[in-house]
């Protein structure tokens, strides 16, 4: 494992902000926007990387396995946050998808010394979820070298679970560790070692695109609406009424009705308009099919 840091990509000096303490509030402003619009760019070079990953974890959630993201510091609180956006925006039970951080639920808020540096630590946070080998682990780190990340993927291997690593560097130590990497080469920080910024977009860009895709995949997006929104609150009872009107061209006074009649089940409510089928049976043909909107419709028409 390097111990030059300088030797990384991620801990490099940005020659584009070197007299960046010089710049007045809008030069500031410019220079970090120019730096960051270069991410959407190194993540569409991993494009290829990253279609694999989606398919094997589809391979895996789809039979009952989980995908669990691993890191540490800025990279292990972007894996709890995509984990905890799934639930409320797909309907899936919490433990489909988790996110476990170096030094558990405090490090969210504060850094937790020297949790990041052990090995040993990462396969005690796997085990305490009974990892096993029909999940999918994640390891996050920018600098694609951090131990306790190591330690996961390498714990993760022993149990044959399907892994996968992300990082921004070239060559990363956990690429060698991972079985699907995906290396997002984003360069120098505006701030040296500051991988919050361009690292950390980076890492959220590509989260995104695997829980999305995956989820699309498992059919809770209907065209490109999240049919299996969890309405908790008036905000997502009105998109639930929205994503009914839109499926169903019904009205706004009767898209909520229907969805009164269903408990607020987004995909039962448009299966019911569209098949003519009473609630049960729109139930059956979902389990049927896969919980796939989609397939359904297909099958039985009005």
């Amino acid at each position: 494992m390097p111990k030059d840091l300088s030797l990384l990509m991620t801990e490099q000096q940005n020659t584009n902000t070197l007299h960046i303490d010089e710049m007045d509030t809008m030069e500031i402003l410019k220079t970090i926007n120019q730096e960051d619009q270069k991410v959407a760019l190194a993540v569409e070079n991993e494009l290829a990387a990253i279609s694999r990953a989606v398919d094997a974890i589809y391979k895996k959630v789809s039979c009952g396995g989980r995908l669990i993201y691993i890191g540490a510091g800025t990279s292990g609180r972007l894996g709890v946050l995509d984990a905890s956006e799934c639930p409320p925006t797909y309907g899936v039970s919490p433990s489909l998808v988790q996110g476990v951080i170096a030094g558990g639920p405090q490090a969210l808020l504060n850094a937790i010394e020297g949790a990041e540096d052990s090995l040993e630590l990462a396969k005690k946070d796997l085990e305490d979820i009974a990892l096993s080998e029909h999940d999918v682990v994640c390891g996050l780190a920018a600098s694609g070298r951090t131990p306790y990340v190591i330690g996961g993927l390498e714990y993760a291997n022993q149990l044959k679970a399907t892994t996968l690593s992300i990082c921004c560097v070239e060559n990363g130590l956990i690429s060698g560790v991972a079985q699907y990497p995906i290396e997002v080469k984003v360069g120098p920080e505006v701030i040296t070692g500051s991988t919050r910024m361009k690292a950390g977009t980076a890492q959220k860009m590509v989260l995104n695109m695997l829980s999305t895709s995956v989820m699309i995949k498992l059919g809770k997006v209907y065209g490109n609406l999240m049919i299996d929104v969890q309405p908790t609150n008036e905000k997502l009872k009105e998109r639930a009424i929205g994503i009914v009107e839109t499926c169903t061209e019904l009205s706004t006074i009767e898209a909520k009705k229907l969805l009164e009649t269903t408990g607020y089940d987004v995909k039962c409510a448009i299966l019911m308009e569209k098949t003519g089928l009473d609630f049960a049976s729109c139930r059956d043909l979902l389990l049927k099919y896969q919980n796939n909107v989609a397939k359904v419709i297909r099958q039985y028409k009005k």
